[in-house]
């Protein structure tokens, strides 16, 4: 199993190029389900998560080609299998999102259900009961959801309310209904940009898709969808961690291929605990730490545009080096704080009291062996140890290979002593 040997306590300096943004590859690798016809999609990330997607479809029966390395050309015109397995699906919730395409254009499909994870049970019901009032009947066999449409005929347009906010909920919903009959309103949908681009994938291939970005999308519905050509968005979570690296090791990076817009309110708080960020051009950021301890802020995680729940675990990390006391507090996930215990073991003073982390600084971080939970707890601890004094080694870093491509390559090339052992 492999591991990160990280030597801190080196600034960092140079250019990072942030890679495509995998929460928004997923589902538009997805959508491909969804045509005869093939779609290109470019900027797709080489992480683990999109690796295991493209085993999933080429599974069903699609064709995956790869022309260079960052661009797939996806046909599902001869799709024959209708199921996620477990063994897939275990390893990476968000093959759920194969759920509403298969159902749209073929009448069934049968996933595994996700279960429990690291940080919480994230259940698919709002994905089932969104499909119900679009027509599809459900069943639960064996560990599995049965979606199918009756009598041959196709989903129907309705309008859906989600009881509370879901991303991939409302990625399924709305690729399942652009080949509804009639129009479907999804209200209370997910705002993040990943979905935007979903909607800019789906529309290229004929889709009618309006209000994307904003909690009122409507679709309506089409005969049959084409094949298109997409570039992915770049990935905000990355250039949010790596804006975190530059302020917690005191040194200065310059961010290419990324989108300030964003993240706007990952910015506003990393710039009220004293972190300097200009923006050169809409696609640059520079980013630099400065001497001293920052200021602690408290900070509450929030849908988009708040302040995003996979950055809370970064933010945690930096923190611990700033002066007085910040109280992080969780309302996405029910138990995303287990990376808190292993910066504990680094030095770092923190309590739990629930929802919210009580962080006390600064702190003087020291290497130490610690284990990474999921993925951007893995993140978090790598800034840690990247701010510590001597030796830290990171088990289980294939967290991380889920969705950031080459970091120790990215952070060596900048400066970072940091190795991947196995």
């Amino acid at each position: 199993m492999d591991k990160f040997y990280i030597q801190g306590g080196r600034e960092l300096r140079g250019q990072v190029r942030i890679s495509g943004a995998k929460n928004s590859a997923l589902p538009c690798m997805a959508a491909a389900l969804l045509t005869a016809e093939t779609v290109t999609l470019h900027n797709v990330p080489y992480v683990r998560d999109c690796m295991t997607l493209r085993r999933l479809l080429e599974d069903l029966g699609a064709t995956v080609l790869t022309p260079e390395l960052h661009t797939h050309k996806i046909n599902a015109a001869h799709v024959e299998l209708f199921e996620a397995p477990y063994d897939l699906v275990k390893t990476m919730r968000a093959s759920v999102l194969v759920l509403g395409p298969l159902v749209a254009r073929f009448g069934r499909a049968r996933v595994s259900l996700p279960g429990g994870c690291a940080i919480g049970t994230r259940p698919i019901d709002l994905h089932l009961e969104g499909l119900r009032q679009l027509g599809a009947e459900i069943s639960l066999e064996a560990g599995y959801v049965v979606a199918r449409i009756p009598n041959g005929e196709r989903l129907r347009g309705t309008e859906i309310e989600f009881s509370k906010v879901t991303v991939t909920g409302t990625e399924n919903l709305m690729m399942a209904a652009t080949l509804a009959r009639g129009k479907t309103v999804l209200r209370n949908a997910a705002r993040e940009p990943e979905v935007s681009d979903l909607a800019a994938l789906l529309n290229r291939m004929g889709a009618r898709v309006r209000g994307a970005g904003t909690s009122v999308i409507e679709i309506e519905g089409v005969e049959a969808l084409g094949g298109a050509e997409h570039r992915i968005i770049p990935d905000r979570i990355e250039t949010g961690t790596f804006l975190v690296a530059a302020a917690i090791t005191r040194g200065e990076l310059e961010l290419k291929d990324c989108c300030p817009e964003h993240l706007t309110a990952t910015i506003e708080q990393l710039r009220e605990v004293g972190v300097t960020i200009e923006e050169l051009d809409q696609s640059t950021l520079r980013v630099a730490g400065h001497e001293g301890a920052f200021i602690a802020r408290d900070v509450v995680t929030e849908p988009y545009p708040g302040f995003p729940t996979d950055m809370q675990a970064q933010y945690m990390a930096l923190m611990t080096q700033a002066e007085g006391e910040a109280r992080i507090t969780e309302t996405i996930f029910e138990n995303r704080f287990m990376h808190a215990a292993e910066m504990r073991r680094m030095g770092a003073r923190i309590e739990i009291e629930g929802r919210t982390a009580i962080v006390h600084g600064p702190t003087r971080l020291m290497g130490a062996n610690v284990q990474a939970s999921d993925l951007r707890a893995s993140a978090s601890l790598v800034l840690a140890g990247l701010a510590a004094e001597g030796e830290t080694v990171i088990d289980r870093v294939y967290h991380i290979d889920r969705g950031y491509e080459r970091i120790e390559d990215k952070l060596r090339a900048v400066g970072a002593r940091i190795e991947r052992m196995r």
